[in-house]
């Protein structure tokens, strides 16, 4: 359990960077979040709701985590009572909630149909089919190392799980297509360029801002799955993304840095993440 108003402003937001609370409730009081140990399940408490049951995992596994908050949910009706209605379903502080109160979001990258231009068009497109996509860290936030969030926008109406299946086709669907845009850039050599680019400067900066290694980050897992680059997984680069935001860098230091101190760490647990990488 960690309530929100005894932890530092850093420790806030470094749980806001790993997406395990809102931007709007590091500064609510009272507030607090239960945290499972590796950090996949988690409740926050008094969020824009009172509760918000958030199943994360790797890979399109939709189906998975939404069994796993299902039960949490049943657990959690044991003892608490929710507000409901047999025609509204879970009447929620927001009514574009209503019904489910289901938000299933798929994180997606997206760097080939970005460069392309695409995206105004998919995004269109999406809206059309009941989904939406939004930045890096949700509604209202900015687009970084070409990383969207793809979310169901209709919640009343549908069950759970048809609002899960209909994300997942259409997820698998945008995959393919970013697939193609990949291939089609693959030998562009102005692309491969970029990559190597990318790489050799992740192996020798000496200091690295946080957008500029995102964008960098965003080359080198192009790299990868384009087969330009090799030697790290997407693992490790999917970590190295998180630990290198500004709060969870100083809350991992266990101190305060001033941005250029922040700058300077980035780059080197960037060199040290990176130096595996072969062109």
């Amino acid at each position: 359990l960690i309530r929100v108003d005894e932890i530092t402003p850093e420790e806030r937001m470094a749980l806001y960077e790993k997406h395990l609370i809102s931007r709007e409730m590091m500064d609510k009081k009272p507030a607090a979040l239960l945290l499972s140990e590796d950090e996949s399940i988690s409740v926050m408490i008094n969020e824009e709701d009172h509760l918000r049951i958030q199943v994360m995992s790797a890979g399109i596994a939709l189906k998975e985590c939404l069994e796993e908050a299902m039960k949490l949910d049943a657990l959690l009706q044991q003892s608490l009572y929710f507000a409901y209605d047999q025609e509204l379903g879970f009447l929620t502080q927001c009514p574009t909630n209503l019904g489910t109160g289901l938000r299933a979001s798929v994180m997606l990258h997206l760097p080939a149909l970005t460069e392309s231009g695409a995206m105004p068009r998919v995004s269109s497109n999406l809206s059309k089919l009941g989904l939406t996509l939004r930045g890096t860290y949700g509604e209202g936030s900015k687009i970084t190392g070409a990383l969207y969030q793809l979310s169901n926008q209709i919640t009343l109406g549908l069950s759970e799980s048809e609002a899960v299946e209909n994300l997942r086709a259409i997820t698998v669907q945008l995959m393919e297509e970013e697939r193609k845009a990949r291939s089609q850039m693959s030998e562009n050599i102005a692309w491969q360029d970029k990559i190597d680019r990318a790489a050799g400067i992740l192996k020798t900066a000496r200091v690295l801002s946080s957008s500029e290694c995102m964008e960098l980050l965003s080359y080198i897992r192009l790299g990868l799955s384009t087969g330009v680059l090799q030697g790290v997984t997407t693992q490790e680069l999917n970590a190295l993304m998180v630990n290198a935001q500004p709060a969870t860098l100083m809350a991992k230091a266990g101190k305060q840095l001033d941005q250029n101190q922040r700058d300077i760490l980035r780059a080197q647990m960037a060199r040290e993440a990176c130096a595996k990488i072969k062109e």
